[in-house]
């Protein structure tokens, strides 16, 4: 782990599992796939590989509809029956109410009393994020809410990290990418941000992937590390 050699001007947050807290969707998902509650976990990786595929193609579809094919691939291959509208009812409703992590909104409070500019980055819509932001009570925190949808390119392909880069009119090394991804973190440092790495249960890094600047448990080690 190296650490960054200059203060943030700006902190870009990912949203699912980083400050939204995506357990809460394995019973629902477990419940459409019989009971299958491990397999959230390959859904969710499902789902993100094949919103790399509409990236590499230009064939952008909606990341929902990306879940929503991603959980009848899942149930496909274990022999599981599950229909568009099943899958749809078990994505849509527990997504979009995820509740925050328990560090997150004092994390996020410290943070802005310092100073920082906070803005998320999502590959969820704007309409998703915002509603997700809204249940959770994280609104009033950042400055604006980014998602790929206004470019069509998924992270972490490194024009999403541009745009939002030139969106915010900070340089890369000004910018601080936090994630709970080891591909965002990936992602990010390869478009030449600070990353952090917030190691929430089971999330790892990429091994093959530079370092991140900063590797914490929570976002309130985040706040002692920016000190």
């Amino acid at each position: 782990m190296s650490h960054a050699a200059t203060q943030p001007k700006v902190i870009v947050f990912d949203v699912n599992e980083t400050l939204l807290d995506l357990e809460t969707m394995r019973s629902s998902i477990g419940q459409a796939l019989n009971g299958r509650d491990d397999l959230t976990a390959l859904w969710f990786s499902t789902m993100l590989h094949h919103s790399l595929v509409t990236t590499v193609t230009g064939d952008y579809q909606d990341f929902g509809k990306i879940g929503v094919a991603a959980l009848l691939m899942v149930a496909q291959s274990n022999n599981i029956a599950l229909t568009e509208d099943q899958a749809l009812t078990a994505i849509k409703g527990p997504l979009l109410s995820l509740p925050a992590h328990p560090d997150v909104k004092a994390g996020l409070a410290a943070l802005k009393a310092k100073g920082y500019t906070l803005v998320s980055l999502t590959n969820s819509s704007n309409n998703g994020v915002t509603t997700q932001f809204a249940h959770a009570g994280l609104t009033d925190y950042f400055e604006q809410r980014l998602s790929i949808e206004d470019i069509k390119v998924y992270k972490p392909d490194l024009r999403a990290y541009a745009w939002a880069l030139a969106k915010l009119g900070v340089k890369p090394e000004e910018a601080l990418m936090v994630a709970a991804h080891g591909w965002d973190i990936a992602g990010a440092k390869a478009a030449g941000m600070q990353t952090a790495f917030v190691a929430r249960p089971g999330k790892t890094l990429y091994p093959l992937a530079p370092a991140p600047d900063y590797v914490v448990k929570d976002l309130s080690e985040l706040v002692q590390k920016l000190n």
